[in-house]
């Protein structure tokens, strides 16, 4: 089976450190494996996507080398085939609308069900959840880096798949589009690591083909918190010569121990290295923080 990985950003904002760290594992596991790498992205919740952001973070992953494979994957576009699976679902009993806000069952870990067998209150607007309770239980699959895993997605709760705005929800979109766009490895953080389970319940419910997964270890600011935009991380540079300096440091965070002497190298003689080099056992020994 040929390679196909991705780098799925949401254009909440630009690229921070901890964007670069999984862009640059997933393009160098596509590259090293000779396969494509595709840039999606994952702009279906348009209120916390402003404008050109989406422009902003083509224009960092180029400064850094980070070229992709073939036209880039917009999810806004993609509402009919979202529903399709949506309705699918329905048809096969496994998701329903429901009519709770988050504030009637705060009380809870996850959410309770109530609406499984028709919404409590169907004169407000609905939502559509997963049966996380019915499918494929538990999941189990091998991660490349975490090795054996084992989830009961009744444990986790039933998902949000359409929000009561009729805006999509991450965890159908991301499995239709990885699916409609033939990904076979998913390259990402630790902190996805227990959204899986419900993806691979999606996956088998819909008949799609089941990707492999390597979930990368996280990168923390001083602070201890993972880098993100609600954290304020800084956007990463464009300007050369910053550019260089972090690509390479951000090899050392990956635990790849690329030479001393490409510090300062243009970028593409540092991934032309860095593919060669590219050890995905060695991100046991990656670098969790920023200094």
């Amino acid at each position: 089976m040929s390679y196909i990985g991705r780098f799925a950003p949401t254009p909440s904002g630009p690229l921070h450190f901890g964007s670069l760290i999984a862009a640059l594992a997933s393009f160098l596991d596509a590259r090293r494996a000779g396969g494509q790498w595709l840039v999606r992205i994952e702009d279906i919740d348009p209120p916390r996507c402003p404008e050109g952001a989406a422009d902003t973070i083509l224009h960092q992953l180029e400064a850094f080398g980070l070229h992709w494979d073939g036209e880039v994957h917009y999810q806004h576009a993609r509402h009919p085939a979202y529903q399709a699976a949506l309705e699918r679902l329905v048809d096969q009993g496994l998701a329903y609308s429901c009519s709770c806000s988050r504030k009637e069952w705060r009380a809870h870990a996850i959410y309770p069900g109530w609406c499984r067998q028709g919404p409590l209150r169907p004169d407000r607007p609905l939502a559509w959840r997963l049966r996380s309770d019915l499918g494929q239980r538990p999941v189990r699959w091998q991660d490349r880096r975490l090795g054996a895993q084992c989830f009961d997605p009744a444990a986790l709760g039933d998902v949000v798949l359409k929000r009561k705005d009729d805006l999509w929800a991450y965890q159908l979109a991301v499995v239709v589009d990885d699916a409609q766009q033939g990904v076979t490895d998913v390259v990402r953080g630790t902190d996805l690591l227990d959204n899986t389970p419900w993806q691979r319940q999606l996956q088998v419910a819909l008949g799609l083909p089941l990707p492999r997964y390597l979930h990368l270890p996280l990168i923390v600011g001083d602070d201890g918190q993972k880098l993100s935009k609600q954290n304020l991380a800084p956007a990463l540079p464009t300007d050369d010569v910053a550019v260089r300096r972090l690509l390479h440091r951000a090899l050392h965070c990956l635990g790849q121990s690329p030479d001393a002497t490409l510090a300062d190298a243009p970028v593409t003689d540092q991934l032309a290295a860095a593919t060669v080099a590219w050890r995905p056992d060695a991100l046991g020994t990656a670098t969790h923080r920023t200094h």
